[in-house]
């Protein structure tokens, strides 16, 4: 297991009490480096919606105990924030949930000489997700063949 895989789990672990007891749903922990800085960021969400506010509770909460576990040794910035409209599906969870939404599929390599396809998620297994292009067309998209998977959302 790699290093940021070992340390959002031990964040998740973190997080199960605090989510928890404030009725919040843990969408996502990512330990990523972008430019010079590391950020560990938990994507929290509710029925309804999160607040700036839920954020803030979770943020204190989740600094303490990490200061307390101190697990990570790389300086880090911590966020933690609705996982939003546009949210990126990653996990068979998020799948689950997204069943019947618009998304928005790229990919790394083309299919009919396009690599990205807007369509319904109609359906997924380990290897494929099925997504509806019209009332006749359904398609077939290898997951490892998918860079990005998100709902798609209009204004």
């Amino acid at each position: 297991m790699a290093k940021h895989e070992v340390y959002e789990k031990k964040t998740e672990k973190l997080l199960e009490p605090i989510l928890g007891a404030n009725g919040f749903e843990l969408y996502d922990v990512e330990y990523v480096k972008e430019g010079n800085n590391w950020y560990l960021r938990a994507y929290i969400d509710k029925e309804g919606g999160i607040t700036v506010d839920d954020c803030e509770l979770v943020s204190r909460e989740l600094s303490d105990l990490l200061d307390k576990e101190d697990f990570i040794p790389d300086a880090y910035i911590l966020e933690v924030s609705s996982p939003g409209l546009g949210r990126q599906l990653k996990k068979d969870k998020h799948y689950d949930k997204s069943i019947g939404e618009e998304v928005e599929i790229k990919l790394y390599k083309p299919i009919n000489k396009q690599k990205e396809w807007i369509g319904l998620l109609v359906g997924y297994d380990a290897d494929t997700l099925t997504i509806q292009l019209d009332d006749a067309n359904k398609m077939d998209i290898p997951r490892s063949n998918i860079a990005v998977t998100r709902l798609t959302f209009d204004f």
